[in-house]
């Protein structure tokens, strides 16, 4: 399940960097693509949940958490995009840097 789950947050990093690269230049992302980058994001945090169901180290929960948090920070985001706004750039380098962390937390455990 782990393996699943960092292939499937790197792919939802890739779209995340084409989302932040468009937010930092004060840019609106394209919001089929936040969808996607959202959509995954649930998706492998749901495979981390069905890997700590089935015994994962208390690594894997640590990673998760820190992914959870990053998820939230992720809503944030998403909230300036419904209010036809762009985020804060120090918002989005920070949910960018959680969700790194938290995907090299998990990467951790796959190598």
């Amino acid at each position: 399940m782990i393996n699943y789950a960092s292939i499937v947050f790197a792919i939802a990093a890739a779209g995340g960097l084409f989302l932040a690269a468009h937010t930092l230049r004060d840019k609106f992302a394209p919001w089929a693509v936040s969808l996607l980058h959202a959509g995954l994001g649930a998706l492998g945090l749901g495979l981390l949940v069905a890997a700590l169901l089935q015994g994962a180290s208390q690594i894997v929960l640590i990673g998760f958490a820190i992914l959870l948090l990053a998820a939230v920070a992720g809503f944030f985001l998403a909230s300036f995009h419904l209010r036809k706004s762009l985020p804060p750039k120090v918002a989005v380098v920070a949910h960018a840097g959680i969700a790194v962390a938290g995907f090299l937390i998990i990467l951790s455990q796959v190598f």
